[in-house]
């Protein structure tokens, strides 16, 4: 997984031809270190329709407040630039954020 930052989220994210879920984390959040290794797996098992890219929210606290992100894990997807949907909060499993990742191709043939 590509890890992603306040330099290249302009180009990596906004600017990717493909769908991009971003995995927002942190050092000391455990739900988001244990989602990490099954997201790990998701963003390969999924690569030729989505791309999945990690960013640290402790190193991008200005671009997470800019994300409108207030608790951890988060998980972003974007469309063309813009936000689409999103699932946060200590609940967040790593089945949800497969059906996100598996919801992505539908929505990208309707536009």
């Amino acid at each position: 997984m590509q890890v992603v930052n306040k330099e290249n989220f302009q180009a990596e994210v906004l600017d990717s031809e493909k769908p991009v879920v971003v995995d927002i984390w942190g050092p000391s959040c455990e739900p988001c270190l244990a989602l990490m290794p099954a997201v790990e797996v998701l963003s390969e098992k999924y690569a030729d329709e989505v791309k999945v890219v990690k960013l640290n929210s402790a190193e991008n606290r200005r671009l997470c407040i800019d994300l409108k992100v207030i608790g951890l894990p988060t998980f972003l997807l974007f469309q063309s630039g813009k936000e689409v949907s999103r699932l946060s909060g200590k609940d967040v499993d790593i089945e949800a954020v497969e059906q996100l990742i598996r919801d992505v191709p539908s929505a990208a043939n309707t536009n």
